[in-house]
Order: C-alpha cells, then sequence, then structure tokens
C-alpha cells in the first residue's frame, strides 16, 4: 500500500466543555477520495480544519507524508500545499470573481496581474463559470459562489511546482443547494479529480447523492471516533451505518438538537 499521504494519531479536541474528538485516527492515501459521514456535531468539519492546518488539536499526532506536524502551520520540512472549499464558499463580497480566485496569487506571488488573469480565467473555465471575473458575488448563485471557491482553491503558480496542490478539502460543498445544483457540483469534483492535478480529496458531506456519487472510500464518525469505514453502503450490516442512512431515530447514536 502506498505511504500515506496524512495521518491523524489519537487526535483529541475539546471546545469549552464539549468533546468533539476522543482520540480519533485517520489516514489518508494519495488518490484517495474519501467522504467523512456522520451526525452534525461529530467533529467532521473539525477533522478538516486540523487536517489543513487551521486549527491544533488538544492532543494527538498529524503526520503529512510520514512527518510530525508540530503546529497550526505546516511546519514540516517538505511540505505539502492543500486547499480548502469551505462550506459557505468564504468569498470576499467586495471583490470581484476574479480578485476572489487570484488572490493568494496576487498576495504572494511575482506573476504580473496579467498572468494571473489568465490563470484565473482557465480556471473559471475549467468550473464551467467562463466570463465571470468582472462580476460580485452577489450576482452569482449559490451553486456558481461555490464553483467559483473550487477555482480558487484549484489555482496555483505554474512556475512553482510547491505551489501545487496535492489534496483539496470539501466541508459539505453541497449544503444548501437544490438537487440540479448539487449534481453540478457532484460533477465537478468527480472532473476535477482527473483534470486539476489534484488526485486526492477527502469530503464532509450529509447528502445522499453526494456520499454515494463522491465517495470512494467512506469513514463514519460518532462520538468523537471512527466508528465504520469501508467502501461500500448496501453491503454491511453495521448498525451506525444503517440508522445514518435511514434517518431512523433508534440506534446506537444517539439524537444531538
Amino acid at each position: 500500500m502506498a505511504e500515506p499521504l496524512i495521518e491523524l494519531r489519537g487526535v483529541s479536541q475539546a471546545f469549552d466543555d464539549h468533546v468533539v474528538l476522543k482520540d480519533a485516527n485517520l489516514t489518508i492515501y494519495p488518490g484517495d477520495a474519501l467522504a467523512i459521514l456522520g451526525p452534525s456535531g461529530t467533529g467532521k468539519s473539525t477533522i478538516l480544519r486540523i487536517i489543513a492546518g487551521l486549527q491544533t488539536p488538544d492532543a494527538g499526532e498529524v503526520y503529512i507524508k510520514g512527518q510530525l506536524r508540530h503546529g497550526p502551520v505546516d511546519d514540516v520540512e517538505h511540505t505539502i500545499r492543500m486547499s480548502m472549499v469551505f462550506q459557505q464558499a468564504a468569498l470576499f463580497d467586495s471583490l470581484t470573481v476574479e480578485e476572489n480566485v487570484g488572490f493568494f496569487l496576487l498576495q504572494n506571488s511575482k506573476l504580473s496581474r496579467r498572468r494571473i488573469r489568465e490563470l484565473v480565467n482557465e480556471k473559471l473555465e475549467l468550473v464551467g463559470l467562463p466570463g465571470t471575473g468582472d462580476l460580485y458575488p452577489d450576482q452569482l448563485s449559490g451553486g456558481m459562489r461555490k464553483r467559483v471557491s473550487f477555482a480558487r482553491a484549484i489555482l496555483d503558480d505554474p512556475d512553482d511546482v510547491a505551489d501545487d496542490p496535492q489534496i483539496l478539502l470539501y466541508d459539505e460543498p453541497t449544503a444548501g443547494l437544490d438537487p440540479i445544483a448539487s449534481t453540478v457540483i457532484e460533477d465537478l469534483i468527480l472532473e476535477l479529480q482527473k483534470t486539476s492535478g489534484c488526485e486526492t480529496y477527502a469530503i464532509v458531506t450529509h447528502q445522499h447523492s453526494t456520499i454515494r456519487r463522491t465517495g470512494k472510500r467512506l469513514v463514519l464518525f460518532y462520538d468523537g471516533k471512527v466508528q465504520w469505514e469501508g467502501e461500500d453502503l448496501d453491503q454491511t450490516d453495521d448498525p451506525y451505518i444503517r440508522q445514518f442512512l435511514s434517518g431512523d431515530i433508534h440506534g446506537p447514536m444517539e439524537i444531538v438538537g
């Protein structure tokens, strides 16, 4: 088996008195299409933030390509770039689509404004939004804003090999979208795995169509840790998965809220 790209070992995290992760373990391999499932409040989005280095766990270890990461910033010797697509798209309302997508390169690269515009337009074309660079977020639908955030996540400096994202992290990318818009986003996730140069992703989702279409390997979190891991939802009698899929109020997972 290939060397893990990312490993979480014995990770714990609490917010005040609310414990969301308890000695949790998770491994992501190169080429993974990992779907992270579970009821609300079980630490799924927290897992993504810890992976991305946006948050330091209270306990446990995070390994990037076998090297221990010590803090919230990826400070291992051979760092990898990770890109995250947030649930609410997280676009700057006062910036155009072009400025939102190109924000990182505009702030951190030596590329000319013209070259960055060309790269931005390439990514907008890739996510099906050609000609939208001069628009503002409030002029876009919810699904279009999500696609803009995808374009931003995969934008990189072609002159800097280290700038290529090696994993995309999706936090509820189809939340709040109608079935048709969700299908568009699901198609885009699958297409980007083939065309963006980044073959690995982890996705947090509750939506059944998104789980079935984008999750090739699945893990279910509950009570602070992984309770089930597998590839075929329909061939398991695991009580956690059966309750999650059916929405039954009776089962090993208690109703929260």
